[in-house]
């Protein structure tokens, strides 16, 4: 959005292009452009062939170096400069708000001192005025930290030109981002891999386990309907705990099942002991009924 107008506000001066041959209407042109609030960038200003023609006026070809540093310079590159217009008010303001843009893209650089120094300010009031006309302007997104003084910066509108020298760098970063990225993905992907591998292993194991328990209980079903009697139904019982046992071995659940194994022997014992007394007790009553006949006799 920020760019959008700033490019808009280009254009009237690219339209007085087309006017200015002479090279002192270059010049003019110049410093109109960098004077206007709205207008931050000027790479398309720049290359355009009456500014170009500048570099081969000895009288006014410092002001094609001073379009070079409101394009991608900062205002140490204008101070540190020998024989280049002087700077009026708007331009040095517009300046300094481009210099920030480039200082903001380095954490280190927004401490109070260091932006004083970067900036040709030399009280706090002054330098806070000028990053809050910056924020106003939308050419970054800040907050001021008075306390600490310092400025953090959380984005930065993408309003500089790039230098002629720049473009290796930006590609030599842009390689080795797509390179991280390029990393990050085969990583995700292996670990999607293997998450798939053993969501497939469990199925798996539930499916064997769910078909070993419907084997076990047909069988189960098979002989109560064909054996009958006690033996038919103490083999149930068997498979009955015999899948049980499995059961508990599938959730880690051994010990309790063995338990409740253990205490359905005892009862059947106990059911059988009771059964064994209760016979007894009837042959017992069966004998003495026959003394008790034969003493009537």
């Amino acid at each position: 959005m920020a760019q959008t107008k700033a490019l808009n506000a280009l254009e009237p001066f690219m339209a007085l292009t087309k006017s200015a041959t002479a090279p002192r209407a270059a010049a003019d042109l110049i410093t109109q452009a960098t004077s206007n609030p709205n207008t931050f960038v000027f790479a398309e200003l720049l290359h355009t062939p009456q500014i170009q023609a500048l570099a081969q006026s000895p009288e006014y070809s410092s002001h094609l170096k001073l379009l070079e540093i409101f394009s991608y310079g900062t205002f140490v590159d204008h101070t540190t400069a020998t024989g280049l217009p002087a700077l009026n008010e708007q331009q040095a303001r517009k300046l300094r708000q481009l210099s920030l843009l480039t200082l903001a893209k380095k954490p280190h650089n927004l401490s109070y001192a260091s932006l004083q120094r970067e900036l040709g300010i030399t009280d706090d009031r002054t330098l806070e005025d000028l990053i809050i006309s910056a924020i106003y302007a939308g050419l970054l997104d800040a907050q001021l930290d008075a306390r600490n003084r310092t400025v953090h910066v959380s984005s930065v509108s993408p309003l500089r030109d790039l230098a002629p020298d720049a473009i290796p760098a930006v590609l030599e970063s842009l390689t080795a981002w797509s390179a991280r990225c390029g990393s990050t993905l085969d990583d995700l992907e292996a670990e999607i891999a293997s998450i798939r591998q053993a969501a497939a292993q469990r199925n798996s194991d539930k499916k064997a386990w769910a078909a070993v328990e419907e084997k076990l209980a047909k069988e189960a079903r098979a002989d109560e309907h064909t054996g009958g009697g006690a033996h038919g139904r103490g083999q149930a019982n068997i498979i009955n705990r015999a899948v049980q046992h499995l059961r508990g071995q599938r959730y880690g659940k051994r010990g309790s099942v063995e338990a409740n194994v253990d205490d359905e022997g005892e009862e059947l014992m106990d059911v059988d002991e009771e059964d064994l007394y209760d016979e007894a007790d009837v042959a017992v009553s069966g004998a003495g009924k026959k003394r008790a006949s034969r003493r009537k006799l």
